[in-house]
């Protein structure tokens, strides 16, 4: 049975995604970036997690496929997810924005679990 675990997830800037960005969307390097979570290195354990393993996020609105890596517990809280924004955080959010043309991306509410073989 594969472990699942409902964590915070919050999308982001990030510099590194600011970069690959003026490359272009369509480029390898922007594409790993945005599909690449950042996760406590104690919540991969708990989920038997390794650098570079694959991973499903899903809630009411969607399901995406991403990359983790692992962040020190002094750097990313416990319960807590971070990905820059794109094409796969995307997926996770709603589209009414209130007005403000951003959709909410702070806080959503996510399944996580390991995506096998």
């Amino acid at each position: 049975m594969t472990e699942r675990m409902l964590m915070l997830l919050i999308a982001g800037r990030s510099s590194e995604q600011g970069t690959s960005l003026n490359k272009g969307k369509l480029k390898p390097e922007y594409q790993r970036v945005t599909s690449t979570a950042e996760m406590n290195e104690q919540d991969m354990a708990r989920l038997d997690l390794k650098d570079g393993d694959r991973i499903r996020l899903s809630n009411g609105v969607g399901e995406t496929t991403v990359t983790c890596t692992p962040r020190k517990i002094t750097d990313l809280p416990s319960g807590i997810i971070f990905m820059p924004y794109g094409p796969s955080s995307s997926e996770l959010m709603e589209s009414d924005t209130a007005g403000s043309g951003m959709p909410i991306s702070k806080n959503l509410t996510v399944t996580v679990e390991k995506v096998s073989g």
